[in-house]
């Protein structure tokens, strides 16, 4: 968990950066949360790469076609900038792959795309699912949450932000000398 600037953050999309509309299709329908531009845009000016990480079972299922994910996901970088990566989990539940959140794997592919250890990225979600995605890659997890995540969910989370700007806030904030001092030591 990195305890110094990041070397990138991912985020989930749907309730996170854009309003949750299940198994979208439509790019019409794309809404971005609010301050979810500024918010990102903080980020780039910083020098951090911003990514997606999204589970899609809309693919596994029928209900959603890759070409229509994509034309949606075109969208949220029309309306949200660019995008460094994109990780995309199209399975279901039932598929038990290693790429699904709350496993691993988007995390670490993204992170693998970037060039960067996940252990130094930060991802921002609205669930259970992306915090724990973020500690089974060793990444550092916040939690926006929204009226749908769980009571449990943030009692769970290590870090929790009122918002996306509250967030970044968090990510941004300077680390105090004697916490990095502590995070840099070795072991006796």
């Amino acid at each position: 968990m990195p305890a110094h600037r990041p070397a990138a953050v991912l985020f989930d999309r749907d309730g996170t950066l854009v309003e949750d509309v299940p198994y979208n299709a439509d790019p019409g329908r794309v809404r971005p949360v609010p301050g979810a531009r500024r918010a990102l845009d903080r980020l780039r000016r910083a020098g951090i790469p911003v990514g997606v990480v999204t589970n899609q079972s809309g693919i596994a299922g029928g209900l959603l076609t890759p070409d229509a994910l994509e034309d949606v996901n075109r969208r949220v970088e029309e309306l949200l900038g660019p995008f460094a990566v994109w990780a995309v989990c199209p399975h279901g539940e039932e598929d038990r792959c290693a790429c699904r959140k709350p496993a691993p794997g988007l995390v670490l592919h993204a992170a693998a795309v970037l060039g960067v250890d996940a252990r130094d990225c930060v991802v921002v979600g609205d669930i259970g699912r992306d915090v724990e995605a973020a500690r089974a890659a060793g990444a550092r997890g916040i939690l926006v949450p929204t009226p749908i995540t769980l009571p449990e969910e943030v009692a769970a989370a290590p870090e929790v932000a009122a918002d996306l700007a509250a967030a970044v806030d968090l990510i941004l904030r300077p680390v105090p000398a004697e916490t990095a001092r502590a995070d840099t030591e070795e072991p006796a």
